[in-house]
């Protein structure tokens, strides 16, 4: 099997590029990772006539599916598009069918799946608090500890917090870039140590299942 992981930003591809291989076998299956300017929103008519690596991930979604649908044509059980994107503050099961109206729309479509990470990416970090724990020893476990599993609560903030000197209000301060930046240092400093079959968020658990599921 083929996967084809498309994702919002640069911390996400940094994230899926250790959790990945933890959980297929690279020796059977082959996959590709691609990151795109934050999540943006899916076009009215969905139609989109700009360079996808100059947008935002929503925003070329339909084109994006429109293409694989066609290279996959003729291939399309040895071939899954995986789509992940963060939550934030949307309303599930809405966003979700969103997302799946694009898919249904396409023709030829893609056999694709959305994956949402719930509230964000950061959530299936703390789903594994011995990993950051074992990255990051100095970690305040009173902040980790009060963290409810894929709770809408500023996710990110917490884990920052909780490993960053100065905590999120101090990470705020130096801007997006800086904020941006750290993520990718998280994402690069945690991942090695997750245990993807002991994580206890529900949406990574819900990620992994998904791509096994083309392979069982």
């Amino acid at each position: 099997m083929n996967f084809e992981f498309l994702i919002e930003d640069k911390s996400g591809k940094a994230m899926l590029e250790e959790l990945v291989p933890k959980i297929i076998d690279t020796t059977k299956h082959s996959y590709n990772i691609f990151s795109y300017k934050g999540i943006g929103s899916i076009p009215k008519g969905l139609k989109t006539s700009q360079d996808a690596s100059k947008r935002a991930l929503l925003n070329q979604l339909p084109k994006l599916l429109s293409g694989y649908g066609r290279t996959y044509k003729y291939n399309q059980k040895d071939n899954a598009v995986i789509v992940v994107c963060d939550l934030d503050q949307r309303n599930k099961n809405d966003f979700l069918k969103e997302l799946n109206a694009v898919l249904e729309n396409t023709n030829p479509a893609p056999q694709a799946s959305f994956c949402l990470a719930i509230e964000e990416g950061e959530a299936w970090f703390l789903g594994d608090l011995s990993a950051i724990k074992k990255a990051f020893p100095k970690a305040k476990e009173n902040i980790l500890n009060t963290y409810k599993n894929d709770s809408i609560c500023g996710t990110w903030e917490v884990l920052a917090d909780a490993i960053y000197s100065g905590g999120s209000t101090k990470l705020k301060q130096q801007g997006y870039s800086e904020i941006g930046s750290q993520k990718i240092a998280w994402a690069r400093t945690i991942t090695p140590y997750m245990d993807v079959n002991n994580n206890k968020s529900p949406s990574f658990n819900n990620f992994k299942n998904t791509i096994e599921s083309y392979i069982v």
